[in-house]
């Protein structure tokens, strides 16, 4: 199934925003969450195609909010891309480790991106 519809999980304003703005130029729809729980809650109801996930947040990090979304049957079908600044390879293992199907490091390449989500659809 291709995807169309993107759930950007990230604490910053300024990271959603600039997400959102690349994404919309390619023709992707984008909706947005600020937190794990948040990100769980619109998976749950929105079923996004993908989910592209931040991992340093407040309260619930990405790998958690990743695991209850892979883990869950309401979700586990919608793929999830890390996208952090996070960039040791143990960091990348374990979120594949969590359900990720891959990995984005901050500062996002928009071209390795939009590459990694054609290559899930």
């Amino acid at each position: 199934m291709p995807v169309r519809k993107i759930l950007i999980v990230d604490d910053s304003a300024t990271n959603r925003h600039f997400l959102s703005e690349m994404l919309a130029r390619h023709g992707y729809r984008c909706t947005t969450a600020q937190s794990g729980q948040e990100a769980i809650d619109k998976a749950k109801a929105e079923q996004p195609d993908l989910v592209l996930m931040d991992v340093v947040m407040p309260d619930m990090d990405g790998y958690q909010a990743t695991r209850a979304i892979t883990r869950d049957e309401a979700t586990k079908n919608i793929p999830v891309i890390l996208c952090t600044s996070k960039s040791q390879a143990t960091d990348q293992l374990w979120g594949l480790r969590q359900g990720a199907k891959a990995y984005v490091v901050k500062p996002v390449n928009e071209k390795e991106l939009l590459a990694k989500i054609t290559a899930l659809g």
